[in-house]
């Protein structure tokens, strides 16, 4: 990835978390290989994203890179790991690997090169074999951005989605997955140094809205239109849920804005207790009022003399 990750996402060093994601979403969408299968270049640089992300997307690693305690691999350096491990007795003052430690004496690149040699188990110092045999790190992780179906995510799925490294894998969507939830894939991330394990795939996904149904929590929410008449008399309607069609009773004399509740047809997630489906009642009439509505209306009008404003008007 490029040296400076908040080039690389296109971003300040003084941006927020929420600016960041953004900054990130926005250019793995563009860049995602799905949408460049033959553009090398673009690919390379959704990589680029990806691990610039992994690194600033994190407050934690962001801290400490800015702190100049890891690069921008998110390892630490090899300097400040042999530091921690053997040099406690002077923990107390900054190590600088072209001066040595701070107040004391001086170690100069030669000392280093030996030193790092015994530590890493390698044969021409730290520098000149790239730590020797016995260095080891953790892959990093790769971020990934997918956005799925909002009955996807309340049914589970399986979708085969192409990874920031290339590769193709699939991903297992649990029931009742919420929006901006992300997936571990253990080991499917890159592959680390030495004997090291490789880094974990973090899938973050996004619910496409639904045009008839809203999740508030675990329960979904559905406006269902009712005409003049199964307000008045009642009436059997079929309700659409999440899993399919159901029969519901509209009591007699319901008005715009009643609530009705179906136990147990909202979100199921795993080991939880289903949620609810709430229907919210909305009378509506025809575009077009003809002449027998009209003088039905009228004559109910002239006889009942109801008025639905009466409580608000005494509550003034």
């Amino acid at each position: 990835m490029s040296i400076d990750p908040y080039k690389t996402l296109g971003i300040h060093k003084t941006a927020t978390q929420d600016e960041i994601k953004k900054a990130y979403r926005k250019l793995a969408k563009d860049l995602h290989p799905d949408l460049h299968p033959d553009d090398a270049a673009k690919q390379e640089r959704f990589k680029a994203v990806s691990a610039a992300y992994d690194l600033l997307g994190d407050a934690e690693k962001r801290r400490r890179f800015d702190a100049g305690e890891i690069n921008a691999s998110g390892q630490e350096w090899p300097e400040r790991q042999y530091y921690h491990q053997y040099a406690g007795q002077d923990a107390g003052r900054r190590y600088d690997p072209g001066s040595g430690f701070g107040g004391g004496a001086t170690m100069g690149e030669e000392d280093l090169s030996d030193i790092f040699s015994q530590f890493f188990g390698g044969q021409g110092g730290a520098r000149g074999s790239g730590f020797g045999a016995g260095f080891h790190a953790r892959g990093q992780d790769l971020r990934y951005q997918l956005e799925i179906d909002f009955l996807e995510a309340v049914r589970g799925a399986k979708r085969s989605v192409t990874m920031p490294d290339g590769a193709h894998i699939e991903i297992t969507i649990p029931k009742g997955l919420k929006d901006g939830q992300t997936l571990r894939l253990r080991g499917k991330g890159a592959p680390g140094m030495g004997e090291a394990e490789a880094g974990d795939a973090l899938v973050t996904v996004s619910v496409r809205p639904h045009p008839v149904f809203t999740r508030v929590g675990d329960d979904i929410e559905v406006d269902l239109p009712i005409t003049f008449d199964e307000a008045v008399i009642g009436a059997k309607v079929d309700v659409p849920t999440v899993n399919g069609p159901v029969s519901v009773t509209i009591p007699k004399g319901v008005s715009s804005g009643r609530k009705l509740r179906l136990r147990g047809k909202g979100i199921q997630r795993k080991g939880g207790k289903a949620g609810d489906q709430i229907v919210q009642l909305k009378i509506v009439l025809p575009k077009e009022v003809d002449d027998d509505m009209t003088s039905l209306a009228r004559r109910w009008r002239d006889i009942a003399g109801f008025d639905p404003r009466a409580d608000m008007r005494r509550k003034l």
